[in-house]
């Protein structure tokens, strides 16, 4: 579809040379021609009209309104009296080959997809007045190009709200804002990289798209099994890695709590191993049994980078995410930051900076904890009602659960077959490293359904969850 400019739409670049011995409106023929033949003009776009278009090349109307209506015999382009002109909708450029039509893939009604939070309730109203009041208060001198460590109100503020909330060691000297976890994730490793780490640990099963990240970037990933008190601190310890990536407050995507016990032996080997820990801080906000439990970097901040994100509070599209950076890694941290793409986005940040400093942030997450409950026990119900033998697991916290499907259930059978119902399900080997089967199980996230959508769909697939 072309884009239906508003207004008097942007310049179109075409030149005309006075010094050639061709005449100007030839000229002028030849580059639209070209222009519509190779696709810069698509088919029905509109053109300048001829006064704005005298007027940018410096050229008598008339000649342009002669122009336009040659390419208009030609058939390349369309005109009607009191409209613009355009061009025609047979105009095709060079070589142009029609694309195989897409394979049509329906999305799913219901769709359990974890990680993604309530979309319908991002606070616009909020978010709208902080960012107003972000472009009317901010000096000049903030649109520039700013420190890459992020806005220092947003960091100062960041800094008490996580020592308060998280129970962090934060100094907003070194904290670093970022575009959302993954960049995080690339800064740091990136950073340890460029120490000597060549070897870090990743908890099994775990995010498949973070290991990812550190492959692309040279270092060798190995696996650590998680069980039900969290990641293998002595499996661990038999590795060779000198950093580790894990989610200790809320696993994921088992949903275990990282117990006690084996958060101090990992400080302890962090230490011992000269090691980093990278906390990924994702969905700690929402927790359900009791108050969250504090982040691990709180214990050990120079050994420990913690990265969270409004990517589960607020919205994914924000792109707003922090580093809790660890003093050694801190001026290598910035720098890849300033490398990657000079700062984020610095009206956000004093947005982001407003909503936490107003309550309005906070406002926002006890109304989403009561409509995340909710959602929760709307899915406990509809398994109770609908599929009695199946045991969920990891739903302390979070918008996401894991199912525990017959030990002889197909995993792969039961989601394409939810699928040719519209209901779209995970599986839980798309999580695991380890090459051998493990038990079949679903990933089934609620976050952004509807407590209705949320019975409805278990209703829908409750025969493929049980046992035949």
């Amino acid at each position: 579809m072309p884009i239906d400019w508003t207004g008097s739409g942007p310049q179109l670049l075409v030149q005309v040379d006075r010094n050639r011995p061709e005449p100007l409106r030839d000229q002028l023929e030849r580059a639209l021609r070209e222009a519509i033949r190779a696709g810069r003009l698509a088919a029905g776009e509109r053109l300048p009209s001829s006064r704005a278009l005298s007027r940018d090349l410096g050229i008598s109307r008339g000649l342009v309104t002669e122009c336009y209506a040659q390419l208009q015999a030609e058939g390349y382009l369309v005109s009607r009296g009191g409209s613009a002109t355009r061009v025609a909708a047979t105009a095709r450029p060079y070589a142009a080959v029609d694309p195989p039509p897409p394979t049509a893939i329906e999305p799913a009604r219901i769709d359990f997809r974890p990680g993604v939070p309530d979309l319908s309730s991002f606070p616009r109203e909020y978010w709208s007045g902080a960012l107003r009041r972000a472009c009317r208060d901010a000096p000049n001198d903030l649109l520039g190009y700013a420190d890459p460590h992020g806005d220092p109100t947003l960091r100062d503020v960041l800094a008490a709200y996580l020592r308060r909330v998280r129970g962090a060691g934060a100094d907003p000297g070194h904290t670093v804002i970022c575009a959302g976890y993954a960049q995080g994730l690339q800064l740091v490793l990136r950073s340890l990289a460029g120490q000597g780490v060549r070897v870090v640990a990743f908890e099994d099963p775990g995010d498949p798209e973070h290991r990812t990240i550190a492959a692309i970037l040279g270092l060798d990933v190995i696996a650590v099994p998680v069980d039900e008190r969290g990641i293998d601190t002595d499996a661990l310890a038999a590795t060779d890695a000198r950093a580790v990536v894990l989610t200790p407050a809320h696993q994921s995507p088992t949903g275990v709590v990282l117990a006690p016990d084996r958060r101090q032996a990992l400080i302890n080997w962090a230490t011992t191993r000269n090691a980093t820990i990278i906390e990924d801080d994702y969905d700690a906000e929402f927790r359900y049994d009791r108050e969250p439990v504090g982040a691990l970097q709180g214990l050990a901040p120079d050994r420990v980078a913690l990265l969270g994100s409004v990517s589960k509070s607020l919205a994914p599209a924000l792109r707003l995410g922090w580093i809790l950076s660890p003093p050694h890694l801190t001026p290598d941290v910035a720098r890849h930051k300033r490398l990657a793409d000079r700062g984020s986005p610095v009206l956000d940040q004093l947005a982001l900076a407003d909503l936490l400093k107003s309550g309005r942030y906070d406002r926002h997450l006890r109304h989403m904890r009561q409509r995340y409950a909710a959602r929760r026990a709307a899915l406990l119900e509809a398994i109770q009602r609908h599929a009695p033998g199946i045991e969920l697991r990891g739903l302390a916290a979070g918008f996401h659960t894991v199912a525990q499907l017959p030990p002889d259930a197909d995993e792969r059978a039961v989601i394409a077959a939810a699928r040719r119902r519209s209901v779209g399900l995970y599986g839980m080997s798309a999580y695991r490293m380890d090459p051998r089967p493990g038990p079949p199980q679903l990933v089934l996230g609620f976050g952004n359904l509807t407590t209705a959508a949320i019975s409805d769909g278990i209703e829908t697939i409750a025969d493929l969850l049980q046992p035949h």
